[in-house]
C-alpha cells in the first residue's frame, strides 16, 4: 500500500516528499520497526514518538505519521492528531478486520477477564472459532500469545491482531475494553456486535480523576454502537447491562443499540434465583427471554454468577440454545487467577485471585466467608504509582471479612513499598481490627509464607491482588514472581 492511498483517508492530512511510497507496515515503537514500515510519532504522558523519528529511520522505517514536520529523510504525513489518525491508517491498512468479524467488548470494573473467557468458551463450545484479546493473553484460534503489554492494545496491534483472527479463520473476537482504552481511542474504528457491562466502582482515579470521567470513558463503547439499524440480523447490535447497577441506565441512554439487561435483584431480561454455593461450585436457575434453565457451575461467587449471566445474554443473542449454554457451562474451567485453586497436598484451602480494587476484595472475600469452615487469612497489597485513594478502603474491606491480615506488597513500581503499606493501614484500623491480627511484611515471598505457616485445617488462604500475573515490577524492573508457584513452594516447605 502505498502512501498517497493512506493519505487519501484523512481529509486533513498532507504529504512531504514522494507520497507513492510503498509502506509495509505500521509501527508505533522504534524499537520494533522493520524495514519498509510507516512509524507512528504518538504523544504519549511521558514520551513524544517524534523524537524517536530518527532512530525509527535508522532501522529501516521509509514513511513517518507526524503532528510536525521533522529531521529525518523519508517522507512524513503531516496530521492535526497522530493518535485519531493512526485509528483510521490502521483499520484501512489492514482492511477493516472488525466489519468480518463479531467483536464482542467487554468493560467494567471488575469481571472484564472472567466474562470474556465465559463467552468464548461458550462459542468454542458451539463449534465457533475465537479470538480473545484481554488481560491475560491474546488468542488466536489455537494460537495464544501472553499479554506484556497494555489491556486494551493500542489501534494498530489490535487492527492487526484482528486481521490476524479474521484470516485464521475466527468468527469472533472476544475483548477486554478498559476505560484507560476507550478514553485515549485504541478502540476507534473496530466495530463491535455487542457491548457487555459488568460493574463500576472506584478504580483508575490516578488516570481519570473523578468517577464522573470514569464512568463517561466507559460509556463510549455504547455510545459507539452507531446510531442506526442493519436490516440483517448478523448485522445488529446489542448493550448487555447489569440491571443491578446504576450506572447502566446512564450506558442506555447513549447507545441506539437494542438493551438486554441480566441482574440478580432487580427485574431483567436474563435473571438467577436461588443461588446457592460453596467451595466447589455454584447453581442457580436462569430465567431468560427464551426460557428457564438450572445452572450448575464450577465457578464460585455472586460475582460469577453476574458474569455468567452477562455471557449467557451475550450468547442467546447469537442465537446460541439455552440448553446448550448451561451444558457448557457445567464444564467452564476456573480462569487463571480468578479464585484458583493452589493444591499441594495441604489440609486448607489456598486461592488465588487477582482482585486488585475494594469491590473485587469485597467479591472474593463475601464469597469465602460463605462457605469457610475455618479462619480466613488474606495476603494483599496495593500497585505503585496507581489511584492511593482506594487503599485504605482496601484495608478495611480485608479488615471486615478476614481473621488475620498480612498486608506486603504488590506491584510497588517506582514507590516506596512500606509507604503503600502504610497507606493501606488506615482502612485496618478504622475497621476496628486488633493490632495482634494483622501485620506489615514488605517482602510478598515471605508474606505468603507467613500465612501457609498460619493456616490450620479448614482454614481459607486468599493470596490477592496479582492473579495470574508472573511478575512483580520494582523500579522499573520486572522480577519473576508467580503467586501460585510460591505458594505452592511455601506449602511444600511446611509438608515436606
Amino acid at each position: 500500500m502505498n502512501l498517497n492511498e493512506l493519505a487519501s483517508r484523512l481529509a486533513l492530512g498532507r504529504v512531504i516528499g514522494d507520497d507513492r511510497t510503498v509502506i509495509g507496515g505500521l509501527q508505533m515503537d522504534n524499537r520494533k520497526v522493520q524495514p519498509g514500515d510507516m512509524f507512528i510519532c504518538v504523544k504519549g504522558r511521558v514520551f513524544d514518538g517524534h523524537g524517536f523519528a530518527r532512530q525509527a529511520v535508522e532501522a529501516g522505517a521509509v514513511a513517518l505519521l507526524c503532528e510536525h514536520p521533522v529531521d529525518a529523510d523519508v517522507p512524513q504525513l503531516i496530521v492535526p492528531n497522530v493518535r485519531y489518525a493512526m485509528t483510521v491508517l490502521a483499520s484501512h491498512f489492514y482492511g477493516y478486520p472488525s466489519n468480518e468479524l463479531k467483536v464482542i467488548g467487554i468493560t467494567g470494573t471488575n469481571g472484564k477477564t472472567t466474562t470474556s473467557y465465559i463467552v468464548e468458551h461458550i462459542l468454542s463450545d458451539t463449534g465457533a472459532v475465537t479470538g480473545l484479546m484481554g488481560n491475560i493473553e491474546t488468542k488466536i484460534g489455537a494460537q495464544r500469545i501472553p499479554n506484556t503489554g497494555t489491556n486494551t492494545q493500542e489501534s494498530v496491534d489490535l487492527q492487526r491482531n484482528l486481521r490476524k483472527m479474521r484470516d485464521a479463520g475466527c468468527d469472533y473476537c472476544v475483548m477486554e475494553v478498559t476505560s484507560n482504552g476507550l478514553d485515549a481511542g485504541r478502540v476507534i474504528g473496530c466495530r463491535f456486535r455487542t457491548a457487555i457491562f459488568t460493574n463500576l466502582t472506584q478504580d483508575h482515579l490516578d488516570y481519570h480523576q473523578t468517577m464522573d470521567n470514569y464512568r463517561a470513558a466507559k460509556g463510549l463503547l455504547f455510545s459507539r454502537l452507531g446510531n442506526t439499524f442493519a436490516a440483517d440480523a448478523e448485522s445488529r447490535q446489542f448493550a448487555i447491562l447489569n440491571a443491578d447497577e446504576e450506572t447502566s441506565g446512564y450506558f442506555a441512554g447513549l447507545t441506539t443499540a437494542q438493551v438486554i439487561t441480566y441482574g440478580i435483584h432487580r427485574d431483567a431480561d436474563v435473571r438467577a434465583t436461588d443461588i446457592k454455593m460453596g467451595s466447589n461450585g455454584t447453581t442457580f436457575v436462569c430465567h431468560t427471554f427464551k426460557g428457564t434453565v438450572p445452572v450448575n457451575m464450577r465457578l464460585v461467587g455472586t460475582f460469577n454468577v453476574y458474569n455468567v449471566l452477562g455471557a449467557i445474554a451475550a450468547s442467546l443473542v447469537e442465537g446460541i440454545d439455552l440448553q446448550r449454554i448451561a451444558q457448557s457451562l457445567e464444564n467452564m474451567p476456573a480462569v487463571e487467577g480468578r479464585m484458583e485453586v493452589v493444591e499441594a497436598g495441604q489440609p486448607f484451602l489456598v486461592l488465588v485471585d487477582y482482585a486488585h480494587t475494594p469491590d473485587g476484595l469485597d467479591n472474593a472475600l463475601s464469597t469465602i466467608k460463605q462457605f469457610a469452615e475455618g479462619r480466613i487469612v488474606t495476603v494483599f497489597g496495593c500497585g505503585g504509582d496507581r489511584d492511593r485513594k482506594k487503599r485504605p478502603l482496601m484495608g478495611k474491606v480485608t479488615a471486615e471479612y478476614s481473621d488475620y491480615v498480612i498486608v506486603t506488597s504488590d506491584n510497588p513500581r517506582s514507590e516506596n513499598p512500606h509507604a503503600i503499606m502504610l497507606d493501606i493501614e488506615p482502612g485496618l484500623t478504622e475497621a476496628g481490627i486488633a493490632s495482634d491480627r494483622y501485620e506489615l511484611i514488605d517482602d510478598r515471598r515471605e508474606a505468603i509464607q507467613k500465612a501457609i505457616d498460619l493456616a490450620s485445617p479448614n482454614d481459607v488462604v486468599l493470596i490477592a491482588g496479582k492473579g495470574h500475573e508472573t511478575y512483580q515490577e520494582i523500579m522499573g524492573e520486572k522480577h519473576d514472581f508467580d503467586d501460585r508457584l510460591v505458594a505452592k513452594e511455601a506449602i511444600r516447605r511446611r509438608f515436606p
